[in-house]
């Protein structure tokens, strides 16, 4: 396969945010601005090492050449990865943990450090291209000291990297969605006044001054399943017919994710920054999930993944309604599913291999093959949300230790959850381990599920829709 070149792109300059319809056309006609991107058009691909089952670093790197992304995401800067990739003619992106942040931003000594331990070493032969301080800095639980810390933090490792006489590697954070404030229609978009001075001002102005990107985080799969009856999933997959008209601009909109780009550029645009350059630093579309979770399954995911990667691997560049013929570097997410990550099953299912090498579903990051070209894919069940009971239960092969610690787990933070199970009461026979923790996570998750509690335990328990309980102890389950 020939190596697809990025060239020359055209950027679109926004004077107003609020602008007519023919304003808006008028300045996609007379205002343009050339500049030259640092990638090539090959699709990126994230590399997440959150699994206990997953391959050697050296297994992956084969893995993702074997694929043939042009460009991989790793989550650190760890040492094994690097060295390996400097065998390859991948480029590299790495990240700064949320962790470290604020001792960089301290003094110009621990990013000098850093940039010593992680990227001299290294560098030329690793084709280290970006570095991400942080990753999605405004979902950490401490996030107040790191917003305030990320661009001092940035600023000293630019001024390190300069020291070293290295000019092309951009620095950057990934950000989500939540930094925005509202989304639709796009033209309305704002970023979150609590951070729009504090963070955003500063970090616009520092990527402005430095060329770099606005690096996003988009899943259009959360967007989507949210309300599924009010979107079409056509939309969010890149397919059918549905389009949607910017009320304001007059733009058409033919699918969920350049909705969501176009809100991101029109923030900026309102902070005096219109035409920053922008990457998505993470996106794809789960291939299993929770019962709950409408529409996480193979075919949506090779459907969502197969039509981004012909979009922005199209030449000349498609780019978006507010940006046409802007050629946007993007980052499949991800590489292998991650079975120790928390939160919702989809954030464990987004993987495109199993950790053997096998596809979950075939995929050519070149854009070149035929969408017609896949073999078929079993068709989904759950592409409209589940009506009826579920439940929580410990999943297969828990050992007798592991469902102590859900039973302990469970029963500690409230008097009322696992009442049933005193002696003498509905729910306290058969005495067993087994059972005990079975009732206590179920009845756990259905009290405090509002509280965005998980049916998850640390990967102990799993959801179901087969009634757990019998004619005596009734589990308490979540009516969907």
């Amino acid at each position: 396969m020939s190596l697809l070149v990025f060239s020359l792109f055209t950027i679109l300059v926004f004077s107003s945010s609020c602008c007519s319809a023919t304003r808006f056309q008028h300045q996609h006609r007379y205002m343009q601005k050339k500049i030259t991107l640092d990638l090539p058009s090959k699709i990126g691909i994230n590399y997440g090492r959150q699994g206990n089952n997953l391959p050697s670093p050296y297994q992956s790197i084969n893995f993702i050449k074997s694929i043939k992304a042009g460009h991989v995401k790793l989550y650190d800067a760890d040492p094994e990865s690097l060295t390996l990739l400097s065998q390859t003619n991948l480029y590299v992106t790495i990240t700064v943990p949320n962790h470290l942040i604020t001792s960089l931003s301290t003094n110009q000594t621990s990013a000098e450090d850093w940039v010593q331990t992680n990227i001299i070493p290294y560098y030329p032969q690793t084709h280290i291209r970006f570095v991400l301080v942080g990753n999605e800095i405004l979902s950490v639980e401490e996030r107040r000291n790191i917003t305030a810390n990320v661009v001092p933090a940035m600023r000293k490792i630019v001024t390190s990297l300069r020291a070293h006489g290295i000019h092309n590697i951009k620095v950057g954070t990934a950000l989500d969605m939540d930094s925005l404030r509202s989304t639709f229609p796009p033209s309305n978009s704002t970023f979150r006044e609590d951070i729009a001075e504090t963070l955003m001002l500063p970090l616009l102005k520092f990527l402005n001054g430095t060329n770099s990107y606005f690096f996003i985080n988009l899943q259009p799969y959360f967007r989507w399943s949210r309300n599924p009856m009010n979107t079409s999933l056509d939309y969010a997959l890149f397919q059918g017919n549905s389009t949607y008209t910017d009320p304001q601009t007059g733009l058409v909109y033919r699918n969920l994710l350049d909705q969501m780009l176009d809100s991101v550029i029109f923030a900026m645009t309102k902070l005096g920054y219109p035409h920053i350059r922008v990457a998505i630093s993470e996106t794809g579309w789960p291939n299993s999930g929770d019962i709950d979770e409408t529409g996480a399954n193979v075919l949506n995911a090779a459907t969502y993944n197969r039509n981004l990667i012909k979009k922005m691997t199209a030449i000349p560049p498609i780019g978006t309604p507010a940006r046409p013929g802007l050629a946007i570097p993007t980052f499949v997410f991800s590489l292998f599913d991650e079975n120790q990550k928390s939160g919702s099953g989809t954030q464990r299912h987004y993987g495109i291999l199993h950790p053997d090498g096998t596809p979950i579903y075939d995929i050519d990051f070149t854009g070149e093959k035929p969408l017609t070209g896949f073999n078929p894919l079993p068709k989904p069940t759950n592409n409209v949300p589940y009506k009826g009971i579920v439940w929580c239960v410990p999943v297969e092969g828990a050992s007798e230790a592991q469902l102590e610690e859900a039973l302990r787990m469970a029963c500690g933070r409230s008097n009322t959850t696992c009442a049933a199970l005193a002696p003498g009461r509905e729910c306290y026979e058969p005495v067993s381990v087994y059972w005990h923790a079975s009732y206590a996570v179920s009845s756990y998750w259905a009290e405090f599920r509002t509280e965005n509690v998980r049916c998850y335990f640390n990967g102990l328990a799993r959801m179901t829709t087969i009634n757990p309980g019998n004619d005596r102890c009734k589990f308490p389950g979540v009516t969907l």
